[in-house]
């Protein structure tokens, strides 16, 4: 179906220097069971076209759900017109960005295989929903299976085109339990663990047969103490290292934020310009990097949404920070090295300096190994709440399930487990890093950022990895 957009294009006319067409087909069907009932599908279908200009050095864009020849020539000539019209404006001369020209047909693992239907997707969450144990203390329970495909053709005038046909799964499941006085809720999977891919992530995920282990410890919470405050040792695994990693190592490392482009609506960061190539954002142990190529992470692509070509780059290495997350127009801006990703939320928004697939590289350690180097010390894994400051610096975040840790041996479990930290601080307290056998892949769809608003698939890859010194507590304060 987007065969015809090579002609339309091919026949667009304009005086600008360098013009090149976006357009994008985006559609989702979501299949609940709640009680072991099943909810109505939710379906959607969006489609449209973002046409960019470059006129003076200035660039500027016009969207439209018209994708008739007429409808691209009339955005385009309203991009053309825009960037007359503001060139007197321009605080940036774009002249000098070279205009990509590279080719791609980038697909998400697992396409050419088929995925379940509507009815078979509801006939598996009912069968996962028997497994929930007969118990009144287990009020509420839903599993989800969320399916998103995201085709996207890119085209300039410089002989670019690229064609990305992505497919997002997202498999969950919650339980909550109640006793009276006090209620916990446990989750599997869901919007933290979305993949690329079909069939094969419920495989991978291990979300047949999950329900019944779910419940079960939503009602080991409901017995557990809380967990005691102090300062301790402190053991995240992987499902929330994902919002660790997040919210004080991604956030604050996008270049239009530390250039001041976010200061009205998502803040700003506690890092600046000077603190590239010297800065010890953590401690030897850390090592993170910008990603795009592992199949299954939520952010996998060949190319960002202006065209340049992704690739894999460190951003921290051996604890020092080497570069931000900055798209081409960012790097001009700040003379600093960046990462294609220059990503928009759909159609019908520009692309802008976003996260897209940020990883905290393994160590050499097993989980037992983890374990085994805390004297005192809790577990912690899935979150249920972050607060965060507007520099991404002092952060206050809650996890669903805790375990004590003593001696280097695991101990019983305690509900409401929650720590709070500096960035600039917490991460210099790695203490140690897991290695692949516990590294796992996480992410979530829901990163917002952006005037207007957009909303874009993150993912984050970490293995289970150990602070010192960290400020933990539970639900009573």
């Amino acid at each position: 179906m987007f065969e015809c957009f090579r002609q339309r294009f091919a026949a667009l006319r304009t005086g600008a220097e360098v013009h090149s067409l976006r357009i994008v087909r985006q559609s989702s069907e979501q299949a609940m069971v709640r009680r072991g009932i099943a909810e109505p599908p939710s379906l959607g279908l969006d489609m449209g076209a973002m046409l960019s200009v470059r006129v003076a050095g200035v660039e500027a864009y016009a969207a439209t759900a018209d994708l008739s020849p007429s409808g691209l020539q009339r955005a385009l000539d309203k991009a053309e017109e825009l960037a007359r019209q503001i060139a007197r404006y321009a605080l940036v001369d774009q002249s000098r960005l070279e205009s990509p020209r590279g080719s791609a047909d980038y697909r998400s693992p697992g396409l050419d295989q088929p995925f379940p239907s509507l009815a078979e997707r509801f006939e598996l969450l009912a069968e996962e929903s028997a497994r929930i144990p007969n118990d009144a203390r287990l009020v509420n329970w839903s599993l989800y299976l969320d399916s998103q495909r995201h085709e996207q053709l890119y085209l300039n005038s410089a002989g670019a085109e690229q064609w990305q046909d992505l497919r997002f799964t997202y498999p969950g499941i919650s339980v909550t339990a109640f006793d009276g006085s006090d209620s916990q809720t446990r989750s599997f999977g869901g919007y933290g663990s979305g993949q690329q891919g079909g069939t094969e992530v419920l495989q991978r995920l291990g979300f047949v047969g999950a329900a019944e282990r779910v419940a079960d410890e939503a009602l080991q919470l409901l017995l557990a103490p809380n967990t005691p405050s102090g300062i301790t040792d402190l053991l995240l695994m992987p499902d929330q290292m994902m919002l660790q990693i997040h919210e004080s190592i991604g956030h604050p490392l996008e270049l239009d934020r530390i250039l001041g482009d976010e200061r009205n609506y998502a803040g700003t960061s506690f890092i600046g310009l000077e603190d590239f190539g010297r800065y010890q954002y953590g401690s030897p142990l850390l090592n993170v990097s910008f990603d795009p190529g592992i199949p299954e992470e939520l952010a996998s692509y060949s190319h960002d949404d202006d065209g340049r070509l992704a690739s894999k780059e460190m951003l921290i290495r051996d604890g020092v920070l080497l570069r931000p997350l900055g798209g081409a127009l960012s790097q001009q801006r700040s003379g600093l090295p960046g990462v294609a990703n220059s990503r928009a939320s759909s159609w019908n928004r520009a692309p802008i300096d976003r996260m897209a697939n940020l990883n905290l590289e393994p160590g050499d350690q097993s989980l037992t190994q983890l374990i085994g180097g805390i004297e005192r010390g809790v577990l912690m894994s899935t979150n249920r709440s972050w607060s965060i400051d507007d520099a991404r610096n002092k952060f206050q975040f809650g996890c669903e399930w805790g375990r004590l840790i003593e001696d280097g041996e695991l101990r019983g479990v305690v509900k409401n487990p929650n720590y709070r930290g500096v960035s600039a601080q917490f991460w210099r307290n790695l203490a140690a890093v897991g290695n692949a056998s516990t590294f796992e892949v996480h992410g979530t769809p829901y990163c917002g950022k952006g005037e207007p608003n957009q909303v874009v698939r993150v993912g984050h890859a970490s293995p289970a990895c150990v602070f010192r010194q960290v400020e933990v507590f539970g639900g009573a304060q």
